[in-house]
């Protein structure tokens, strides 16, 4: 992805906590990849917001890495890019403003308005504080552990958490909620997976407006890291026979069709996959 010239947004707030997670540095297995990949949002969360001037007021400042500093730079040119298109699109199929999310990167914990987070807790979005939250070392993980490499599959994440803002700010985000606690366990499951390919779709009308800052291959990189975090994909990965009704994300098929669907149109209203019959 070409961002060689793209400011870096204003709306990033970073932390880096003393604690890392466990003493190990290499990260997690398996299983607790499929704990991570399970929350694409925190809702319906009792919580009191915790942000203090934008540091938690468990976190310890330190140096950064430079693993860490090439990570916060890339986030913040993606966020400006999510900022650009998505105003452009809410002023010309929505018909108004679109007021863009804060990112918070952090390493080791933090905590959010919808809660603690830690790496393990992977990237997530909290419409406590409309803000998205991503731990520096997730990229890693995705390269080595998922087997989605490139920064274009990094940027897909981003886009996607991104996404779940949107939702927010349409409104979608709490109607959803409000049925999921009302809701079975199963259909609340349900519920959540239209959520998140939604959120895909999202994403791919994103692409399709920065296929100018595209490299060859990109869009490849961004269907793989789909692929590689759907909830068959993921389950049999760690050894487990797929059951499709603890799904929460949707198939690899499913979330690279709706990626897809999203790039074609381009358009908000292609994404409906709550009216969607077939997923």
């Amino acid at each position: 992805m070409r961002l060689r010239g793209i400011r870096s947004s204003k709306n990033v707030s970073v932390r880096r906590g003393g604690r890392a997670r466990g003493g190990r540095a290499g990260g997690m297995g398996l299983v607790g990849i499929l704990a991570v990949l399970a929350i694409g949002y925190f809702t319906g969360i009792d919580v009191t917001p915790l942000l203090q001037g934008g540091n938690a007021p468990t976190e310890q400042s330190r140096p950064a890495t430079a693993e860490e500093t090439e990570a916060v730079a890339f986030s913040a040119k993606v966020l400006t890019t999510t900022e650009e298109v998505w105003s452009q699109v809410f002023a010309q199929q929505v018909g108004r403003a679109y007021a863009p999310p804060q990112l918070i990167i952090f390493s080791g914990v933090t905590q959010s308005g919808c809660g603690g987070a830690s790496g393990a807790t992977g990237p997530f979005y909290c419409p406590a504080d409309q803000s998205a939250y991503l731990d520096t070392q997730f990229f890693v993980q995705l390269d080595r552990q998922l087997g989605a490499a490139g920064d274009f599959a990094a940027a897909y994440v981003i886009a996607h958490e991104v996404a779940h803002h949107v939702q927010n700010q349409l409104g979608i985000l709490g109607q959803v909620n409000d049925a999921r606690q009302r809701a079975s366990t199963v259909d609340a499951n349900a519920l959540t997976v239209r959520l998140e390919l939604q959120a895909d779709c999202f994403s791919g009308v994103w692409a399709r407006s920065v296929q100018g800052l595209m490299e060859r291959g990109d869009l490849e990189e961004a269907l793989n890291a789909a692929r590689m975090i759907g909830d068959d994909h993921l389950q049999r990965q760690a050894g487990r026979v797929p059951q499709p009704h603890t799904f929460t994300h949707g198939t690899s098929a499913q979330r690279a069709r709706w990626f897809e669907r999203g790039y074609d149109s381009g358009a908000i209203r292609d994404c409906d996959t709550f009216g969607a019959r077939q997923l």
